[in-house]
């Protein structure tokens, strides 16, 4: 069996580089978890004027500090995502263009939230 070079020990952080232009300049925090602790993801975000609330990684030598009270509603995100993947469509993607997909899933958040 042979391992990929990355694979499931690949951080989040270093796919997370391809979106440091994207970052929005209005946005004043950023929720990860802890695949997202290092110092250069942290730097990039503070250059772009937001405000990291990262929890550190176990092993960490200096920890970076965080607000609890702040990361406990990344939970709110998760569970959105994981009743929207309760939609088989959705969770599939079986629709083949974006606009008809997205319509799938503002039906599917109607119908969760709303009805």
């Amino acid at each position: 069996m042979q391992a990929s070079p990355a694979g499931q020990r690949m951080s989040d952080h270093i796919g997370a580089k391809l979106l440091y232009p994207a970052f929005p300049d209005s946005a004043s925090c950023l929720i990860g978890d802890k695949g997202y602790d290092s110092d250069e993801f942290r730097a990039a975000l503070e250059a772009k004027g937001i405000t990291p609330c990262i929890p550190p990684r176990k092993g960490r030598n200096f920890p970076a500090s965080f607000s609890k009270t702040l990361y406990k509603q990344r939970h709110r995100v998760e569970n959105m995502f994981g009743r929207l993947k309760d939609w088989r469509r959705v969770a599939t993607r079986y629709d083949r263009c974006a606009h008809t997909f997205f319509s799938a899933i503002c039906i599917a958040a109607i119908v969760i939230w709303w009805i």
